[in-house]
């Protein structure tokens, strides 16, 4: 199996100049070893996020959110879709969050100053699971409190069509930092391509997260990820989809959160109009009557140019069949 090893998983922006790490055929499985949001800093409880100690922080836009790519998909061509089916996602035996001044909506907090005034590092223990992996392992948040491990992929894309973005605040129809739980196993991820090839891109994996990621960062940490890439040729769609096995999602990113509400759902209607042979009036008022219409919101960071990201979801019982 063709796999990019995490000494490679070094890219820090979407770049279509960037020459192929690997070139794979449709539907042929590989494997991307990818790094922390960190590129590995943070190992201990001791590792502070202090800007002037972390490489790659003298840079603007900071260098973080490592990524694997591009990968080369034989057949892909501008005006196709790429479909990212995620197989199998393992997670090393740590994650870490780390909060502090400027850091998260608390950063400059008066009412807690031990959030705002002191820089800490937790570090979250992985034990396996019955399988003896962290597939099916636990997450140590404290003594008292665990919960499963959940992984998901942060940042994946395709390159954009005729910008450079970064890995830490890139985002756009073609993917980018968002952060979204629902990029992982066993979901199928769907993105527009803009060059031959697509130029595929994919790390920051997290161990587990809730919805907007309040502080910033969630349990960071580096893992192996098996996918498969597939096209659906000469089709058009306006933004990132997500097809998991009950239900579909369609995501956009914007500011304020209301627009990216909006427009995610406004999107969802035209898949429904498109694909699945709704007329726009049934649509439209599917997603207002609906008691399974769901709104998540995936991530609410301020940092830098981040957009937030929400995705309007509706099952697929309700599709014709």
């Amino acid at each position: 199996m063709q796999r990019i090893p995490r000494d490679q998983a070094r890219k820090y922006a979407f770049d279509a100049r960037d020459e192929p790490l690997l070139k794979v055929r449709p539907g042929e499985s590989f494997e991307i070893e990818t790094f922390d949001a960190s590129t590995g800093f943070f190992k201990t409880a001791d590792d502070k996020a202090i800007p002037g100690k972390r490489p790659g922080f003298d840079r603007v836009p900071a260098m973080a959110n490592p990524l694997g790519g591009p990968v080369f998909l034989e057949g892909a061509q501008r005006g196709d879709v790429l479909v990212v089916s995620i197989e199998d996602i393992i997670v090393e035996n740590f994650s870490w969050i780390a909060v502090g001044p400027r850091r998260g909506p608390l950063g400059e907090s008066t009412r807690w100053p031990e959030v705002s005034q002191e820089y800490t590092t937790k570090i979250f223990k992985h034990t396996p699971g019955a399988s003896g992996t962290t597939r099916d392992g636990t997450l140590h948040f404290s003594d008292k409190i665990t919960w499963p491990i959940t992984p998901f992929i942060g940042t994946l894309g395709v390159a954009p069509d005729r910008e450079v973005t970064t890995s830490l605040d890139g985002q756009g129809e073609w993917g980018g930092n968002l952060d979204i739980r629902d990029v992982t196993v066993g979901n199928r991820i769907l993105l527009p391509i803009h060059h031959p090839g697509a130029l595929f891109f994919l790390g920051d994996v997290h161990a587990s997260q809730g919805d907007t990621e309040f502080t910033g960062t969630a349990a960071e940490t580096c893992a192996t990820v098996r996918l498969k890439l597939e096209l659906i040729k000469g089709k058009k769609i306006p933004w990132m989809r997500i097809e998991k096995p009950q239900s579909i999602v369609s995501v956009f990113a914007s500011r304020p959160l209301e627009v990216a509400v909006e427009t995610a759902t406004i999107n969802l209607i035209d898949w429904l109009v498109t694909d699945h042979g709704f007329s726009a009036t049934d649509a439209y008022c599917l997603v207002s009557t609906c008691p399974d219409f769901r709104i998540n919101v995936y991530q609410m960071c301020k940092i830098r140019h981040l957009s937030f990201v929400a995705g309007a979801e509706l099952p697929k019982r309700y599709l014709p069949k």
